[in-house]
């Protein structure tokens, strides 16, 4: 329990896509004029994330990497299909985002005209290519650590295009510098908030380190005295030499 609440939050704060890797910049940038737009895409990138890791997980494990197939029996143990990662996360990808294509025109269509274009590009969104990549570099043991960290690394950049356009909707009626009018200013915002979420990143780990310094200083302190112990002992074992 404490590994999946620890990866929620580590997706989310630290490991954001947008504030840490800049993942996903373009849709970023492009849909966050308006808060009801930037709900709506960052809800299909939840979506998107929470269904294609987990099923690009089960392709990774039982599939495509190095013995992945010994499930088919011990011939085809030594085969390694990794080269093929790239096509069959991409078509998985491909075909939720075909589904929450569908799906949105359906039930709303407002929201399908005010995405555009950006909605079926979902699909070439290099943060939703790269929940699949991180969790399959990051080797996430088990389905349901792949479906949190594909929800959570959704929630964070849902957070991210939220948070950006309740900015500039606000910096509308701001005496902005005409020169940093525009994405200029929203490049500079991006920053700073890239640089308010790198304070999380002691959030989880700042209470680890210090027991390991505490251990480390004490066993160091002892060697020290044990040392010190000794060239006491060589230079009394010396001097009563010398006075014989």
């Amino acid at each position: 329990m404490l590994e999946h609440v620890e990866l929620f939050f580590k997706s989310i704060f630290i490991d954001n896509m947008v504030f840490a890797t800049f993942l996903g910049m373009c849709s970023y940038l492009a849909v966050s004029k308006k808060v009801s737009t930037a709900v709506g895409l960052g809800a299909a990138v939840i979506f998107v994330l929470a269904v294609t890791v987990p099923m690009n997980w089960l392709l990774d494990q039982y599939l495509l990497r190095d013995g992945a197939l010994a499930w088919l029996g011990p011939e085809y143990a030594d085969y390694n299909l990794s080269f093929l990662s790239f096509i069959l996360f991409i078509a998985t990808i491909a075909t939720m985002v075909q589904l929450v294509e569908i799906v949105v025109e359906k039930f709303s269509p407002s929201l399908y005209n005010s995405l555009g274009i950006f909605l079926p590009l979902i699909a070439v969104n290099c943060a939703i290519l790269g929940g699949s990549l991180f969790m399959q570099s990051r080797d996430i043991q088990t389905l349901g650590l792949a479906f949190n960290y594909g929800i959570s690394s959704g929630i964070g950049w849902f957070l991210a295009i939220l948070a950006i356009a309740a900015i500039r909707e606000k910096i509308r009626y701001s005496n902005v510098p005409a020169p940093l009018r525009g994405l200029g200013i929203t490049f500079i915002i991006t920053g700073l908030m890239a640089i308010g979420f790198m304070s999380f990143g002691g959030m989880l780990t700042g209470g680890d380190d210090a027991p390991k310094k505490d251990a480390k200083e004490t066993a160091q302190k002892a060697q020290d005295k044990e040392v010190k112990n000794e060239i006491d002992e060589n230079s009394v074992s010396y001097n009563n030499a010398l006075n014989k």
